[in-house]
């Protein structure tokens, strides 16, 4: 008993060691990995980098603190436009009646917008165009309600779609230009309280999915100066200053990024000033964030420091070749084929934005292959899926059979099924 005693105390000793030792190596990775992230001297409360291919994070500060936005939210407003578009709810084309609402924020010299009347009519691409030059806050509106009928019905539509782009939890909309409820009057929706807030990785995963799915929005969003109506007597100025057009403007040439063409700035009291940017060079589409910053000038800086930090330190890297086989998964099991296996090859190819000098054996591969896969089957048929971990995210592959399996004869089958038979019983035997 008291040997037993002993050697359990041994044991339990080794145990708790090695528990401790677990411990200090899984903490001291956590500390490592948070310790990788930059101090790049932003001055916003909030900021984030992401990659636009692949939604990877590059660099992240206070990303998930929910904060008042300002007219970013209007790149949701943006996006459902492109959606109603796409599914031919509206055209371009169609005209739109300016209502009372709209013609209350047009006209109201505090907030950004063209002037307008009550009985206006516009072509929906006019008003698009103003919401992303000039931030039109009665342009906004005005779309909302040709598309949804009320701004309320339409915001109830932002919040659907904030669920479906997989938005954080706290990302709520009240209406459809990011103004605060003050500022929306007697017009604030009473039946959607509080005030429209969401995350700077929020705001990215918006323009993420907004040059994803609609990449012509940059054909707007690039655009330095357009007059909203042919009369008037001087044009619309984009409040993006950074926009690579305006390198010959001697007011803005000092905050221009090379490659910038986008996104949306915004502007109250309590968001102070905000910036969702986005630059394309050699191939590689950045996106940045930053949030109550306490000046326009210092918004864009950030933006510079953020988006130099992407730009200089990281590179496209080839993770996974088109058509190639991988060791995880060479080979696929199939029923009732000729071959009881398929050949399998990568149905596509993943390349991610890596640190400069990342070794191969940063990247963990996987494979699974799909259960019970019966013959026929084609060239180019989905057979399993490749996941590569990298820097703690799964990115996944499709993998694909790499030629045609033809369904085997009764003739085949029936003496493999005899042979299989025979070969279970003497194993089993054994």
């Amino acid at each position: 008993m008291k040997r037993f005693w002993k050697w359990g105390k041994l044991a339990l000793g080794i145990t708790l060691a090695a528990q401790i030792a677990i411990f200090s190596i899984y903490t001291g990775t956590v500390k490592a990995a948070e310790a990788e992230a930059p101090n790049l001297g932003i001055t916003a409360k909030a900021a984030i980098l992401m990659e636009a291919a692949t939604g990877q994070v590059l660099y992240a500060q206070n990303e998930d603190v929910p904060m008042p936005p300002a007219s970013m939210a209007k790149m949701m407003t943006e996006y459902l436009v492109f959606e109603s578009i796409v599914n031919k709810k509206i055209s371009w084309t169609d005209t739109v009646q300016i209502s009372e609402y709209s013609a209350f924020l047009s006209n109201n010299k505090a907030l950004s917008g063209i002037p307008k009347a009550m009985g206006d009519t516009y072509s929906v691409e006019d008003l698009f165009y103003a919401v992303t030059i000039y931030s039109d806050n009665g342009a906004a509106v005005a779309l909302a309600e040709k598309i949804s009928g009320t701004e309320e019905k339409f915001v109830q539509l932002m919040n659907e779609t904030a669920v479906r782009l997989g938005l954080s939890k706290d990302a709520y909309f009240i209406g459809t230009s990011g103004l605060d409820r003050v500022d929306l009057g007697k017009y604030a929706p009473s039946s959607l309280p509080g005030e429209t807030i969401f995350t700077a990785r929020d705001a990215a995963l918006i323009a993420y999915h907004l040059l994803k799915d609609y990449p012509d929005i940059v054909k707007y969003s690039s655009i330095v100066s357009k007059k909203f109506r042919p009369t008037d007597a001087n044009p619309m100025i984009n409040y993006d200053w950074m926009l690579e057009g305006n390198k010959d403007n001697i007011n803005f040439k000092k905050y221009v990024y090379q490659g910038l063409d986008g996104l949306k700035t915004g502007h109250t009291d309590k968001a102070g000033y905000c910036f969702t940017g986005t630059a394309v060079r050699n191939d590689t589409r950045l996106i940045s964030v930053v949030m109550n910053s306490s000046t326009r000038d210092n918004s864009f800086y950030d933006t510079k420091k953020i988006l130099d930090y992407g730009f200089s330190n990281f590179e496209k890297k080839e993770v996974v070749q088109a058509g190639a086989t991988v060791d995880a998964l060479p080979a696929v099991p199939i029923k009732k084929g000729v071959n009881t296996q398929a050949a399998a090859v990568t149905g596509e190819g993943l390349s991610l934005l890596v640190k400069k000098g990342t070794p191969d054996s940063a990247f963990v591969k996987t494979a699974q292959a799909k259960p019970d896969l019966v013959a026929p089957v084609k060239k180019g048929d989905e057979v399993g899926t490749l996941t590569v971990t990298y820097d703690n995210k799964p990115y996944t592959v499709k993998m694909v059979a790499a030629n045609d399996e033809e369904k085997g004869s009764w003739f085949r089958l029936f003496f493999r099924a005899i042979k299989n038979f025979f070969v279970d019983m003497i194993s089993g035997s054994k």
